[in-house]
């Protein structure tokens, strides 16, 4: 086929996300398994996810730590049998955990698939969580977070969830040096025993999946119940105070620049307005050519980067602008941030604005699903965020039907000045 390259493609609208559903099978001990065939490359990227995050622990950093430590030793192996071996076989092992999920992640070539698998299965079924490890782990964790302390985004962050959920709130909780020193290994077992479980695991599995694959997952994970039988989740008291002050500030005395979060409580995913509402945060603060890069970075030059987007937690959502400034430029900035909700308020998007910030949405969302392992991270936000699965359909088409009238009322609706917190860390003025 010959291409004529003096002539322009032809732009069609994308009608279909086309995200592929995977395969949804149970294994015979229970455990949901999601199957995505995608790629050429002989690897795949298997997940474990538990329901095991920061809202169900009963002391700080438990949560965070069971699923560091995993990797720090088992009845089988060393932590430095477990690098040392996973290297040998060109795999690689993530641990993460948020405020709801514990995810295992194992990238690994298909030749060696059973090998990496075996030592995977220790990691759930037998760890030790041995003190010495433990120790240099939390003191390693201690120095960063009192290196974080130093940060006025970092102090920030901290002010404006206690300001929106106040302390004894979950969210609200702060960190401080003696939860690092109060881990031993009986606090993380106890957490592992009741939430490391197979009545409370998924299994992800993604790429050039072969039969083969499929039989090693089962045989390893899918036959015997583990972990025990009864799971029960702690139910953390969720109740939401919000300070009623308007602005809350952080005194950094050594800081040059101030950390300022203008952020108030907002839509879930689930709320029918969600989808919408997200091309009216991305017009406003959501890419690189926003209304507020526009004009508080290019125009007025108060700071390098702006940025407005949603904060999900399991019970609410906060709407968030985030930057960093000047400490003199702090008071202008945020009568530029108000200056543009105004404008949304008051005046209509143009057809052309809307439209490029669609085309930019659209594709985002088709980058977003393109490979294997990122249609394994789609439907894993689908299942952990209880959302149904024609989500990206919804989304997709609530796109290219928001008009600039929704625009306009999205923000009278849901960007009120009123309900904003001013929350600032940096040097106090003189």
């Amino acid at each position: 086929m010959n291409l004529d390259r003096t002539k322009q493609p032809q732009i069609r609208d994308l009608d279909k996300i086309g995200v592929p559903f995977p395969e949804r099978n149970l294994l015979p001990n229970g455990i949901p398994l999601y199957i995505i065939r995608a790629g050429d490359q002989d690897v795949v990227r298997l997940d474990l996810v538990f329901k095991g995050g920061s809202w169900h622990q009963t002391q700080n950093l438990q949560a965070l730590f069971t699923n560091r430590m995993l990797r720090e030793g088992t009845r089988s192996y060393t932590s430095a049998d477990i690098a040392e071996k996973l290297d040998y076989y060109g795999a690689w092992l993530e641990l993460s955990s948020s405020m709801e999920y514990a995810y295992i992640t194992l990238y690994s070539l298909n030749k060696y698939f059973q090998e990496t698998l075996a030592i995977i299965e220790s990691i759930i079924k037998e760890p030790v969580f041995p003190e010495k490890e433990l120790s240099r782990v939390a003191e390693t964790n201690l120095q960063q977070f009192q290196v974080n302390k130093t940060k006025v985004d970092y102090m920030a962050h901290r002010s404006m969830l206690i300001a929106l959920f106040g302390e004894e709130h979950p969210c609200g909780e702060l960190l401080v040096e003696e939860d690092y020193q109060s881990l031993h290994p009986e606090v993380l077992k106890s957490f592992y025993e009741t939430h490391y479980m197979s009545c409370n695991c998924h299994i992800y599995i993604s790429g050039k999946v072969t039969p083969t694959i499929i039989d090693c997952i089962e045989k390893t994970f899918g036959q015997e119940i583990f972990g025990g039988d009864k799971f029960i989740l702690k139910e953390p008291n969720a109740h939401i105070e919000v300070t009623p002050e308007k602005r809350i500030f952080t005194e950094c005395p050594d800081s040059m620049q101030s950390a300022i979060k203008l952020a108030t409580h907002s839509l879930t995913r689930m709320h029918p307005d969600y989808n919408k509402f997200r091309v009216l945060l991305t017009l406003f603060g959501g890419y690189f050519g926003s209304r507020l890069m526009t004009n508080i970075r290019e125009d007025k030059g108060y700071t390098y980067g702006i940025s407005a987007g949603m904060i999900f937690y399991p019970d609410s959502s906060l709407f968030a602008v985030t930057t960093e400034t000047d400490n003199e430029f702090v008071d202008p900035l945020i009568s530029e941030v108000y200056y543009e909700i105004d404008r949304l308020h008051h005046e209509l998007v143009s057809e052309e604005e809307l439209a490029l910030v669609k085309n930019y949405m659209l594709g985002e969302m088709v980058r977003s699903y393109e490979s294997a392992f990122s249609l394994s991270d789609a439907w894993m936000f689908i299942q952990t965020t209880g959302l149904p699965d024609d989500f990206f359909e919804h989304a997709l088409q609530a796109i290219k039907e928001t008009t600039s009238q929704d625009i306009n009322k999205l923000a009278c609706r849901y960007l009120r000045k009123e309900s904003i917190k001013e929350i600032i860390a940096g040097k106090k003025k003189s």
